[in-house]
């Protein structure tokens, strides 16, 4: 049996909020087109760890990495992000 950790994300915008769950490897697929499409640092994302990976001070640890990570990604588009991580987010769903 495979396990695999899910990360909550809460997304707020104006007056809406949501969550949204994804793992590490949608995060990685994320942070690969955007290193293609928009020329973000590919050290941005936080490694991918094997030994310990369900750990929970490591998924502590990598929940705040990634949350690091998002308000890095959308501090870089202040005024519209990228469709791909809009998509990511949900905003599609949400926001009109």
């Amino acid at each position: 049996i495979s396990f695999f950790q899910v990360y909550i994300i809460q997304v707020s915008v104006g007056n809406h909020q949501w969550t949204v769950k994804h793992r590490y490897s949608d995060f990685h697929d994320l942070h690969e087109k955007l290193v293609s499409e928009k020329k973000i640092d590919k050290n941005l994302l936080p490694p991918k760890k094997i030994i310990g990976k369900n750990s929970k001070s490591l998924v502590e640890k990598r929940q705040k990495e990634l949350e690091v990570y998002l308000q890095t990604l959308l501090l870089k588009f202040p005024v519209t992000a990228p469709k791909v991580l809009s998509h990511f987010l949900h905003f599609h769903l949400y926001v009109s």
